[in-house]
């Protein structure tokens, strides 16, 4: 809701732009007079400005996709391609009735785009092509249009009622919204705020903080250097590397993190979860998939309806509050190093056919409920190296083993993390090819 409060703010300045001042009065600098072809009834808009780094490009339009170039001169230069559809009787009339505003403001440059008759956008396709000074700042809409951008060392600005936003790297902050299409960055150098009503998001490194939110995609990471912020309301999402503390959430998919440095939050409705190192404190919940911890080095709280949970704590790991493992229906399975002092609590409500199993390093006292009494449960209590911060884990009809991170279960886990992190690498790598943002063209000079 913000996003389209935020577009209507932008589109009523448009229209007060439009029927403002003298100062504003209507350019066609460099019209082409239309030819009729086969391809319909055509006409450019070009022009070019003189302009210093470190400026805005501020551009508006009711329709039509954007793109956006850098070069090294310190001109603003720009070219509006119109196109109408062969035998439309209102062709000229379109191409006649089309406006654009172009002109130096204090702070950079303006294009400011209108189509009278917004059903016209049916038979008009318009483009945009624009150079700026590759350190310039960019503040662009569009109701309806794709926009892609080349690199840029500036602040951005981007918004588009339904199409898909690309770019290349961006060195300054960037906030990047589009109401339904998907939006691709290469890379942020500072913090970046993307949010889409349904697309993917894919981004490469984030130098800064992000937040990113789609109501439905997947959203794919390469890694955030400050705190990071991700929702979807179903898709998946994968992240390499997180440097600071970090939110993740979705209504169904599966979440997997590689490195996470600080404080993980991830929540799932239906998916499963999987963390390859965590270092900082831990809280994990899904409805009904499986939680997989690699690598815990602090203390971890996770939970799901009907999947199981493993988890291995690393020689280094220093558990200073408590960590609770909860399942309802699946399997926990715990490797301790031998000196961590913890002390364990594991319970098996339902025991019946469900176990709790201990290695025989770990001296536990395992006791059985009465079932005259009402109580199938099994029970594993004791204190390990003196005692600790407490290990809770429950299971409803699951089993529970708890197991000794030896040095031949430390070189298998340290193996299953490089492979699980050189797979998740790779696949982020595959997907930021997918999508790897086109130079944009500079406008034609001719």
């Amino acid at each position: 809701m913000q996003q389209r409060y935020w577009l209507c703010g932008i589109l009523t300045l448009a229209a007060m732009l439009a029927f403002g001042p003298p100062a504003f009065a209507k350019r066609k600098p460099g019209l082409r007079a239309p030819a009729n072809s086969s391809d319909g009834l055509s006409a450019d808009k070009r022009g070019q400005f003189s302009t210093s780094a470190g400026l805005r490009l501020h551009l508006i339009a009711d329709e039509g996709d954007i793109h956006i170039s850098t070069h090294e001169s310190p001109t603003v230069d720009y070219r509006v391609h119109l196109e109408v559809w062969p035998n439309d009787s209102t062709a000229r009339e379109i191409l006649d009735a089309f406006s654009l505003v172009a002109r130096k403001t204090p702070d950079g440059v303006l294009l400011l785009a209108h189509t009278p008759h917004h059903g016209w956008g049916q038979h008009l396709s318009v483009t945009f092509e624009v150079a700026v000074p590759r350190n310039y700042n960019l503040d662009i809409a569009t109701q309806g249009g794709n926009v892609l951008v080349g690199d840029i060392q500036g602040r951005v600005a981007i918004g588009t009622n339904g199409g898909n936003i690309s770019t290349g790297e961006i060195a300054g902050p960037a906030r990047i919204v589009t109401d339904g299409g998907h939006i691709s960055v290469e890379s942020a150098g500072n913090n970046l705020v993307a949010t889409t009503g349904g697309g993917n998001i894919t981004v490469g490194p984030i130098a800064g903080t992000a937040v990113l939110r789609t109501g439905g995609g997947h959203i794919r990471v390469a890694s955030i250097g400050g705190a990071g912020r991700l929702e979807t309301g179903g898709g998946n999402i994968s992240l390499e590397h997180s440097g600071s503390g970090l939110i993740v959430s979705t209504g169904g998919g599966q979440i997997d993190v590689g490195e996470a440095s600080g404080l993980i939050r991830a929540r799932t409705g239906g998916g499963g979860i999987r963390i390859v190192h965590a270092s900082g404190p831990t809280e994990l919940q899904t409805g009904a998939g499986n939680v997989y911890l690699m690598q815990v080095e602090n203390s971890v709280r996770a939970s799901t309806g009907s999947g199981g949970i493993t988890a291995w704590f690393g020689p280094g790991a220093k558990l200073t509050t408590p960590c609770r493992l909860a399942a309802g229906e699946g399997d926990i399975v715990v490797y301790l190093p031998k000196l961590l002092p913890v002390t364990v609590d594991a319970q098996v409500e339902l025991g019946g056919d469900h176990r709790v199993i201990v290695d025989p390093a770990f001296p536990l006292k395992v006791t059985y409920g009465q079932p005259d009494e009402g109580s199938h449960a099994v029970r594993a209590a004791g204190e390990l190296n003196g005692g600790g911060a407490s290990l809770v884990l429950r299971t409803v009809s699951g089993n529970i083993r708890l197991v000794l991170n030896d040095s031949n279960q430390e070189k298998r886990q340290m193996d299953l993390l490089k492979m699980q992190m050189d797979k998740l690498r790779r696949q982020l790598e595959m997907d930021l090819a997918n999508v790897k943002t086109p130079i944009p063209p500079p406008p034609p000079q001719n």
